[in-house]
């Protein structure tokens, strides 16, 4: 739906409220209003560069004071609804680490590539996610699944206090004794409570790991991944791993060996001596030779090349389906779906083995929901404009394909989507209804498009 909004209004006491609004045309609004996604046309009908948490409070109040509704973006390019008002937080990018207490402190406009290699001169690392140019803050309120999660958990159980800018315009500081609530639906909630504008979380002591990726030729990538799953059923929880196959583009930064082809990436992290990590992968290098291997130890500040992207880049859907397991019969049938000669049309599908750390929550319950879950598929695929859309009718195809093996559910940050059956799909019928209280309490004007996302 397009909101239609009186711009000059608008105009006149946003830039009263705020110090730098872009307007359409002007050279900061095609900067921080610019996306990947080109089916979304036109865009916002302004974009709020926020210099502080007051900005943001500024911005949602007069935005809501005007009847229109606000999007919100880190370092992100997502689409937005057009003729909402969009507030950037990249320029909140204050980072501070306390080696002392363990911690650090940082602004919506954080990378975790900030994050991994200030804390990494102190011995200390974040419980990231697995792109490590991506914004820190929008991993940490999606929940956020990283390259260790079975060791350490998600990354929003390490979060400590939150600042946050609820859809009335408040500026609110958020823990577990202040708000509990906010706190409780902050970390995994995808935004739909607040703003974050800052957080503070705990870091671990991890200085290096052994970790990296074996990518296989197609003609190896079933058998591969029926060892895989066989494998990872048995993995300790010092390990994490996960499957991608994968579509490769034909474009200059995917190496030559992969390049065009269909093949398998095989992921592995190991947090515990290398020897004992080496011990553990050894199985699967015998059961085919990997075109590329990039295993190894490393700094825990370059984590980000475990999940290296190759992806091509544009806009993309993402749907993702929970298994009860992986077995043999399971796995067989998912290479009939999404194997070399399957006519998959996603980008890559990647097979996730959970368990371990993920399914014990920190500082009490949050919103991620399913983490007793052990298993998730997840497709990736280019987005279309189109009806039908020949890549979302893929991915149904697959998660139908699969039926068997699913399990209710779906990974929140992993599962592109609104509404009330969705959001009762990947939080639970129970914390969605939830979700939808403490949106409808702070902000009763539903300002918040995030808030709306939840089928309000």
């Amino acid at each position: 739906m397009t909101v239609t909004t009186d711009v000059d209004p608008l105009t006149r006491a946003m830039s009263a409220a705020v110090a730098r609004v872009h307007l359409p045309g002007s050279v900061g609004y095609q900067a921080l209003a610019a996306t990947h996604d080109t089916r979304h046309r036109p865009g916002p009908a302004l974009v709020v560069e926020a210099l502080t948490a007051h900005d943001v409070a500024a911005a949602v109040r007069t935005a809501g004071a005007l009847g229109v509704p606000v999007a919100v973006r880190g370092t992100g390019r997502d689409a937005v609804q057009p003729g909402c008002v969009l507030i950037t937080t990249r320029s909140l990018d204050a980072l501070v680490v306390r080696p002392q207490h363990g911690t650090a402190q940082l602004g919506a406009g954080v990378r975790w590539s900030a994050v991994l290699q200030t804390a990494a001169r102190h011995g200390l690392a974040p419980v990231c996610g697995s792109d490590a140019a991506g914004g820190a803050v929008a991993h940490l309120v999606s929940g956020g699944l990283g390259p260790v999660a079975r060791t350490f958990g998600v990354s929003s159980d390490r979060i400590l206090e939150l600042e946050v800018v609820t859809g009335d315009g408040v500026l609110r500081r958020v823990s577990p004794t202040v708000h509990p609530e906010l706190f409780w639906g902050l970390r995994g909630g995808q935004g739909a409570l607040g703003i974050v504008t800052s957080v503070q979380i705990e870091l671990v002591e991890q200085p290096e790991l052994y970790a990296g990726t074996l990518w296989y030729d197609e003609v190896d990538v079933a058998r591969v991944l029926r060892a895989w799953a066989r494998w990872a059923t048995r993995l300790p929880v010092e390990g994490t791993t996960s499957v991608a196959v994968a579509r490769m583009a034909s474009v200059p930064h995917v190496p030559a060996a992969l390049s065009g082809f269909t093949t398998l990436a095989l992921r592995f992290a190991w947090i515990g001596s290398p020897a004992e990590g080496e011990r553990q992968i050894e199985p699967l290098r015998e059961v085919a030779e990997p075109l590329i291997d990039t295993l190894g130890v490393l700094p825990y500040a370059a984590i980000g090349a475990v999940h290296a992207d190759h992806g091509a880049p544009g806009p993309r859907q993402r749907h993702d389906v929970l298994l009860d397991g992986l077995g043999p019969a399971a796995a067989d049938r998912l290479i009939e779906l999404v194997g070399p000669g399957s006519g998959c049309r996603q980008q890559s599908v990647e097979v996730r083995r959970l368990g371990g750390a993920v399914r014990e929550p920190l500082r009490g319950p949050s919103a991620v929901a399913h983490r007793d879950a052990p298993w998730s598929v997840t497709t990736v695929g280019s987005a279309s404009a189109g009806t039908p859309d020949p890549v979302a009718d893929d991915a149904r195809r697959i998660a139908q394909g699969m039926a068997g093996w699913v399990r209710p559910g779906a990974l929140a940050g992993h599962d592109d989507g609104s509404g009330r059956v969705w959001a009762d799909r990947v939080f639970g019928a129970g914390a969605a209804s939830r979700l939808r209280d403490l949106s409808g309490s702070y902000d009763p004007a539903g300002t918040l498009l995030a808030g709306r996302a939840l089928g309000r």
